[in-house]
């Protein structure tokens, strides 16, 4: 396995120890400013400490100080103290013209034999005429409470 070795330079650690004392950012990059300077290796280091140590000493998993040390080598510092954004985002199913239709069928007269739309109506009424391909009455559901 890989170690990959924290060295800062007197900037960095100056940068990093200013950070700390501020204490003006948020608790997650305090924490990896705190296991960055724990992980230094460098010429301005106090003394060495393990992984284990540092996770120990500070509070948070093993992997946490691992993952810090590789993100500082491999990406530089602010990457090391900022969070990733999030990848696993989508598209919403109903946007702007697809909102209009909705609201159009929902203001028109329901279908023979029914009082009212139904969610599962809308939903069902939406795939046909072909605006979606695929929704769930839920979706259509939120959709609905957040135009009202």
């Amino acid at each position: 396995m890989e170690k990959y070795i924290v060295k800062l330079t007197q900037e960095e650690r100056s940068d990093l120890l200013s950070l700390i004392k501020k204490g003006k950012a948020s608790a997650p990059r305090l924490t990896h400013a705190r296991i960055l300077l724990e992980a230094d290796e460098g010429a301005y280091a106090n003394n060495k400490k393990t992984d284990y140590q540092i996770a120990e000493q500070l509070h948070v998993g093993l992997k946490t100080v691992k993952r810090r040390r590789k993100q500082f080598v491999e990406e530089g510092l602010e990457a090391a103290l900022s969070r990733k954004p999030h990848l696993k985002t989508r598209e919403k199913k109903i946007s702007g013209e697809e909102e209009a239709h909705l609201i159009a069928i929902c203001c028109s007269a329901p279908p023979e034999g029914r009082n009212r739309w139904t969610l599962k109506l809308l939903s069902s009424r939406l795939v046909e005429l072909e605006i979606v391909d695929s929704i769930s009455p839920a979706t259509v559901g939120r959709a609905l409470k957040k135009m009202n």
